[in-house]
């Protein structure tokens, strides 16, 4: 079965645009140089946000997990030719090396990034946007979702990253880490919330796809 998702995926990714060359070269130095690169967006799913990016053509995105800046990229290229995408990190190490690929993208006027806890940054933020991406501490995705909530305007969307958790969402027995418990705890939350539309994608980790009615 897993040789048949690598080939599927390699068929996908031969049938798709090829990887911006800047983001190649990201790729692989976040793969050579930073811990945790299976937490970089990659192409497949990058390619994912900059079309669901470029579809709705927001103004203004929030982004909660910046990483090495991967993500951020591929969602800016949607934005309107005013546009400003937020990107919070709580990683203030990783500023020299997201710097310098938002300067190669020539996105600096683009990319505004944030250092700090998210729950405290996106209220100083305060404002109001069309497209809000969370990937960052899995254990806190149920108060990420509350805060940024009222900050998402009437008909924008949310999208949720990593909602399947390698599989251990669906698990018979009580999940004994945090982070499983926060993805499972995000995911009925979102199930049960009358105010929105939404729909999971099984893209990679999964992908949960939330429009604001």
């Amino acid at each position: 079965m897993s040789d048949f998702y690598f080939n599927i995926e390699e068929y996908i990714l031969n049938h798709s645009d090829e990887e911006d060359p800047i983001l190649s070269e990201l790729n692989r130095e976040t793969n050579l140089k930073i811990l945790r690169p299976r937490m970089l967006s990659g192409h497949l799913q990058g390619k994912m946000l900059e079309m669901i990016s470029k579809m709705i053509n927001p103004e203004k995105i929030l982004e909660l997990g910046t990483y090495t800046g991967y993500s951020a990229i591929c969602l800016a290229k949607g934005l309107k030719e005013d546009g400003i995408l937020h990107s919070i990190e709580i990683n203030d190490e990783l500023e020299d090396f997201i710097l310098k690929y938002i300067k190669k993208a020539s996105l600096e006027d683009k990319i505004k990034l944030h250092f700090g806890d998210a729950r405290n940054v996106v209220p100083e933020i305060n404002e109001q946007f069309d497209l809000v991406f969370i990937d960052a501490d899995k254990r806190e995705y149920t108060e990420y979702y509350n805060i940024v909530f009222d900050f998402v305007k009437p008909g924008g969307f949310i999208l949720a990253d990593n909602v399947l958790w390698s599989g251990k969402v669906m698990e018979s027995e009580t999940p004994d880490d945090e982070h499983t418990k926060g993805i499972i705890g995000f995911n009925e939350l979102i199930k049960n919330d009358a105010r929105i539309e939404k729909v999971i994608l099984p893209l990679r980790d999964g992908l949960t796809l939330i429009r604001k009615k």
